[in-house]
């Protein structure tokens, strides 16, 4: 069953910071804040949340439809994602535009910084969407605000079931806009930061959310995640990594596996665990496409 993942595709910078950011930025001086941080790790990766996310549902056999944009450099992306099996059939091209770029440091507490520059991500709302036999799930994650909105709409008006991930976009929407999408949606999920700044904006609590879906996933990184349905509340518990190297791309690792339980049909909680192992298998490999999952097999 494919499931449409609309979101960003984007080149990763990857940057290792040896020190902690909060040793090296003093409180008090923010409003002149003026740091230089050197990184000796340096690397170049394929991600944007829609890549992301199908890479994790392709390895667990999935059929994965990213949505999204390219620019003029984009043709390693586009190639890449067909040798690993993944259709590009809604991967927009466009000229005169380079493809999104994240630059991202991580410091030894693998705390992060990310500058990111949206290039061809801002033309994403040409792409539509549109009832089809075989589409049966779909998802919004961080993308342009343009496509975010309409995609919502399309989804909506196509009837097909989808998950609202707005991740690092959240800021992007007003109250009434986020509320908009949680109405429109079958499933919210978010981290816990953007969780409280959900509730915040749309004055409903993660149990109000819940009771206007078909459920909420609050996750909690090393803790494990918060699984709402009806205005209950199910804490999953976390898998321990064999490692903690690199914490890029690790809740995309999860949506993936919670794309992969949805199209089983699999209760909400059980999605849920099989997020939590991925992402552990996925914080010990470096980069966001760098993992494997044939343990899980």
């Amino acid at each position: 069953m494919p499931a449409v993942i609309c979101g960003s595709l984007a080149f990763d910078t990857i940057m290792g910071f040896e020190g902690r950011f909060a040793e090296q930025i003093l409180p008090d001086q923010l409003h002149i804040l003026n740091v230089s941080f050197l990184v000796p790790a340096l690397r170049r990766d394929f991600g944007g949340c829609a890549g992301n996310i199908a890479y994790s549902l392709k390895q667990l056999g999935g059929t994965p439809l990213p949505m999204g944009a390219v620019g003029t450099d984009g043709a390693d992306y586009l190639a890449r994602l067909r040798a690993l099996g993944i259709s590009t059939e809604f991967v927009l091209e466009v000229e005169d535009t380079y493809t999104a770029q994240a630059m991202i440091m991580t410091d030894r507490d693998n705390n992060q910084i990310t500058a990111f520059h949206p290039g061809a991500m801002m033309q994403a709302h040409r792409n539509r969407i549109a009832a089809r036999a075989d589409i049966k799930l779909g998802m919004i994650s961080p993308d342009g605000r343009d496509a975010m909105l309409q995609h919502a709409e399309q989804f909506h008006a196509a009837g097909i079931p989808f998950v609202f991930d707005p991740g690092q976009g959240l800021p992007m929407f007003d109250g009434k806009e986020l509320a908009a999408f949680v109405e429109k949606a079958t499933w919210v999920t978010v981290n816990d930061y953007e969780g409280k700044m959900l509730c915040d904006r749309t004055g409903w609590d993660s149990a109000e959310i819940s009771r206007r879906t078909q459920g909420l996933v609050v996750t909690l990184g090393g803790d494990g995640c918060e699984v709402w349905i009806g205005g209950e509340k199910t804490l999953v518990p976390p898998v321990k990594a064999a490692a903690v190297v690199d914490p890029t791309g690790c809740g995309d690792a999860w949506r993936g596996a919670l794309l992969h339980g949805l199209e089983q049909g699999w209760s909400l909680p059980k999605c849920a665990e099989l997020g939590n192992r991925v992402g552990a298998i996925k914080i010990a490999s470096r980069g966001p496409q760098n993992y494997s999952l044939a343990s899980l097999a």
